[in-house]
């Protein structure tokens, strides 16, 4: 294996684990509630958790401006402006915490009306949000450091932290629920530990490998008027374009649930299949950021050439494999996730559209990456706006003659469109 696949894999392969690593958070707290005999504890875990996850989603720029922005530092030399742009990143996802915090009392009332809960979850599902909001500054301060560690070329670091805070999670969580009694305030007081721990870990590791850096910056330079609009333009760009990408998702969850029980249950565990995908696809994704930042930053436009070839034989590996899995795996994949017969019947309808996600959405997910990198992010805004509205119009235009299958149609034209006018405006990327 020559060098340039290396240097995707080293990147990739631990941000894959650092990925399937998280859903595990929700999963040990549901684990942990499932057993406490009254299934509105599980229905709070999963209204806090679907609430926190919405959130921070939105916030998610935290960790990819500060990739892109990092990598290109790196790879010009400029050590000064990586921690510059670390703290910059810091300073604006504590300040973000502390406004959630100071709001969490609106937050919560507008979350819960829109939600609609019945009371016993609801009054379990406030105990839960009322302690875990205090973890926003450890989360944010978290993205920061992920995304810094991601630009300087080092996944390895958030896979340390993510596999770190899992453990601190399972330990905190099952010593105050079945050792001091504690039930939904233990799950919630177990996450908001396993969140500090992560972020102090990752602290540590910087303090401890990258803290020779710190005494070559000016403090001068650190919040001047040119650096701070280009790290708010770059963010401001992302933050939009994770509306478009929330609004897909919550709306396909939305119109799954408003075609009845059935449909909403196949819609959910044929999705689950995607995001599995996603999971790998976003690995080398990272790998697009921080490589693509790097030769960019470098001026090194021949290799920044190859290394996307590169990206792209793995990315069409991937899909090819995934798409050969789903497709000789079939129901028994889905006997994994459920044993409804009804459910697992219905969804045999709809499996040609799960067949057809990783070619179609392949692209996207490695040309997100290195347009992060390249800090090209109003031409990725520009595609996730395009491939949005066709979602929508696709499905308000076909919902009345095809149902359900208009939905999974316009859902793979929004992942395959996003990758075509990346496609396109990339040009301007490799000039």
């Amino acid at each position: 294996m020559n060098k340039g696949h290396r240097e995707i894999l080293q990147i990739a392969l631990p941000a894959i684990v650092s990925n399937i690593t998280v859903p595990l958070l929700g999963l040990i707290d549901v684990t942990i509630v499932g057993h406490l005999g009254a299934t509105s504890y599980i229905g709070a875990i999963a209204v806090g958790g679907m609430l926190f996850n919405i959130i921070y989603w939105i916030f998610g720029f935290l960790r990819m401006g500060t990739s892109g922005m990092t990598s290109q530092a790196y790879g010009a030399n400029d050590f000064e402006e990586t921690t510059a742009l670390l703290v910059r990143s810091l300073s604006i996802g504590f300040l973000v915490a502390t406004l959630l915090i100071l709001l969490q009392a609106p937050i919560e009332r507008t979350a819960f009306f829109l939600i609609g809960p019945s009371p016993d979850v609801e009054k379990l599902a406030s105990i839960y949000f009322r302690i875990c909001i205090w973890g926003a500054p450890a989360v944010l301060g978290l993205y920061s450091l992920s995304g810094w560690f991601i630009g300087m070329q080092n996944s390895r670091y958030p896979m340390y932290v993510a596999i770190t805070q899992n453990l601190v999670n399972i330990m905190a969580s099952l010593v105050l629920v079945y050792g001091y009694e504690m039930k939904i305030e233990g799950v919630a007081i177990g996450t908001l530990i396993a969140q500090y721990a992560g972020f102090f870990m990752a602290c540590l590791l910087w303090r401890h490998h990258y803290k020779q850096e710190d005494g070559k910056k000016d403090f001068r330079s650190l919040f001047n008027k040119r650096a701070m609009y280009r790290f708010f333009q770059v963010n401001r760009d992302i933050f939009l374009r994770t509306l478009c990408l929330v609004a897909v998702t919550l709306y396909f969850t939305s119109a799954g649930a408003g075609q009845g029980e059935i449909i909403l249950a196949v819609n959910t565990l044929l999705m689950q299949l995607f995001t599995l995908f996603s999971y790998f696809m976003d690995g080398f994704a990272y790998a697009g950021e921080a490589l693509a930042g790097k030769y960019i930053g470098a001026n090194q436009a021949e290799e920044l050439h190859r290394m996307i070839r590169r990206l792209f034989l793995w990315g069409m590996g991937i899909a090819i494999v995934f798409t050969l899995l789903y497709g000789l795996g079939g129901e028994n994949f889905l006997r994994l996730l459920t044993n409804d017969q009804a459910v697992i019947e219905a969804s045999q309808t709809y499996w040609l559209w799960v067949l057809l996600i990783p070619l179609a959405g392949f692209s996207a997910f490695l040309l997100d990456g290195i347009f992060i990198g390249a800090t090209a992010t109003r031409l990725m805004l520009q595609s996730m706006f395009v491939a949005s509205s066709v979602f929508f119009l696709t499905f308000f235009c076909l919902k009345g003659q095809m149902g359900n299958h208009a939905l999974w149609l316009a859902f793979i034209l929004y992942l395959s469109l996003r990758g075509v006018m990346q496609s396109f405006l990339g040009r301007k990327i490799l000039r």
